[in-house]
């Protein structure tokens, strides 16, 4: 009897012109780009609008709708959730490899992450964590998978691979910069809480407003995904509220409706933001007139869509190859940068955790005469990508063949995330006195955005060059499993925050910075050596 034999497109690269050569989509990239630059961006939307009333609302007291965990119970399960997103994305790579094919998969991720959006926005213990695993479920497909497929846009020696990442690391954090300041303001500022007193609901249930309002992002996202079309109706719709919620957030009186004059300048908020939606569409879609007239009908084309094969194939079983030397020396790279990796996001990821608690009770909350929630400061990361990710996808072109190699990128990242926690060790000193200026705590954030932009866009660029092939899903995936055990460890060390125990907290921040500064020379002392391992991949 004939074996039947499925090849799904993740194993075999795209050599078609359209996949190589078209530069109709954002930034001279290939028109899948654009897609799956918005997909993320929504996805991240929904992801750091959570996680940034995540462990503040666990440590609430029941009087205002959290849930009065004790600090070390709720990092525990900060760290074990977060954890838990990458970790799922090993059987996500698996899944898509052998199952479904990444563009189903993620797909269906999507479709799990909103339902669990949704499901937190209940106010009942059960449906909290029933949400939590919905999400983990869904982002353990949808996040390896979608990384892979922007690899699967270009060819292996397309000179744009690289900035095409750091392209699509910018819709990530455009994501990751709107969402703090969307959930935040819904969730905990008095200005929505009066609105909604005002209607005769509970003020203290407006965390599961912002809750909701992330699954209402990954909802976008799908559509999007789905029918890119829909790309302007979204911009618009989107615009036109941050129009208006950015009006609000710098005059709160205006949310009253008080006069016709707060009416006038609600209305006309609204209206600029949806007309800066409608410029952003017609920026991103520009080259839309150059693409062929299958990208005109989806812009991924075939990208990530399992293919059957051929009845000739059909006849004839093809055997397993086995792994050439250079594939296991390069998947031994793989290896020895998931071990400086898991320290990177283990110090990076203390944002939503004790950088979040020393942000919200040991920081001042106000500019001058502007006060703002202790939950946008988790956007600053995200300004500084977005700002930054331009430049060093130029400076990597620029530098060519002279750029660092792809392990002292990662030391790079080392040393600055290092240099943050040497910051703030250093400001938890000044807190005796009181509460310190937000400077601070801006500064830790641009040294870690260096960081993750010498590493992250860097680390996926290099793990779809360095994989098999036939595995680049589940090496995709061990790839996020570092991200996974950097969570959980930073979990645990968040459970150590404690601002009342004197030198608690500089002992804390001062280890990390160690640890990430001791990895980051050792990492640069093996970076020659590993060079040699990865071949001609740079």
């Amino acid at each position: 009897m004939a074996t039947k034999t499925y090849v799904p497109e993740e194993t075999v690269p795209d050599e078609s012109p359209d996949s190589i050569k078209d530069s109709s989509g954002i930034g001279g990239h290939p028109a899948g780009l654009t897609t799956l630059f918005f997909t993320e961006m929504w996805e991240r939307f929904s992801y750091y609008g959570m996680r940034a009333l995540l462990l503040l609302f666990m440590v609430a007291s029941p009087a205002n709708g959290g849930l009065g965990f004790p600090t070390a119970k709720a990092a525990s399960i900060y760290g074990a959730y977060t954890g838990s997103v990458y970790l799922t994305s090993i059987p996500g790579g698996w899944v898509a490899d052998k199952l479904l094919g990444a563009r189903l998969t993620v797909l269906c991720g999507g479709v799990f992450i909103a339902l669990g959006h949704f499901s937190m926005a209940v106010p009942t213990l059960p449906t909290f964590f029933s949400g939590l695993i919905l999400i983990v479920i869904g982002t353990g497909l949808l996040k390896p998978n979608i990384s892979t497929m922007v690899g699967m846009l270009y060819s292996q020696d397309d000179p744009r691979r690289d900035a095409g990442f750091s392209v699509y690391y910018m819709g990530i954090n455009t994501g990751a910069l709107i969402a703090p300041i969307v959930c935040g303001f819904l969730a905990r500022r008095p200005e929505f809480k009066s609105i909604v007193g005002a209607f005769g609901l509970h003020p203290e249930n407006t965390w599961h407003v912002g809750f909701a309002a992330a699954g209402l992002g990954m909802t976008f996202g799908i559509i999007q995904y789905l029918y890119p079309r829909a790309i302007r109706l979204l911009l618009i719709s989107f615009g036109a509220f941050m129009g208006g919620l950015t009006l609000v957030l710098f005059k709160a009186s205006v949310a009253q409706l008080a006069s016709s004059s707060d009416i006038f300048w609600l209305l006309a908020a609204v209206l600029i933001g949806a007309i800066v939606g409608n410029e952003v569409t017609r920026y991103v879609t520009r080259g839309e007139k150059k693409r062929s007239a299958e990208l005109r009908k989806h812009p991924l084309g075939a990208i990530g869509q399992r293919r059957q094969a051929s009845k000739e194939t059909e006849k004839v079983t093809v055997p397993k190859q086995p792994f050439t030397r250079d594939e296991k020396l390069r998947m031994a790279v793989v290896g020895i940068l998931f071990l400086f990796a898991t320290l990177f996001w283990m110090a990076f990821e203390q944002a939503g955790s004790s950088l979040n608690l020393f942000a919200d009770t040991l920081t001042r909350h106000n500019v001058g005469s502007w006060q703002f929630d202790a939950t946008y400061l988790q956007s600053v990361n995200s300004i500084f990508l977005i700002l930054f990710a331009p430049v060093f996808s130029v400076l990597w072109i620029r530098l060519g063949s002279r750029q660092p190699s792809s392990p002292m990128k990662f030391a790079i990242g080392l040393l600055f995330v290092s240099l943050g926690f040497i910051v703030v060790a250093f400001a938890s000193t000044l807190t005796k006195s009181g509460p310190v200026g937000p400077g601070w705590l801006i500064l830790v954030y641009m040294l870690h955005t260096f960081g993750e932009l010498s590493l992250s866009p860097v680390g996926l660029s290099t793990v779809t060059k360095l994989a098999p092939a036939r595995v680049v899903g589940l090496m995709m995936g061990i790839w996020f499993l570092s991200i996974s055990l950097g969570n959980y460890i930073a979990g645990w060390v968040a459970g150590n925050f404690d601002p009342k125990a004197e030198g608690a907290l500089l002992k804390m921040f001062g280890g990390v910075a160690l640890i990430t500064l001791a990895a980051a020379a050792i990492l640069a002392a093996l970076a020659p050596s590993i060079r040699k391992m990865m071949g001609r991949v740079h």
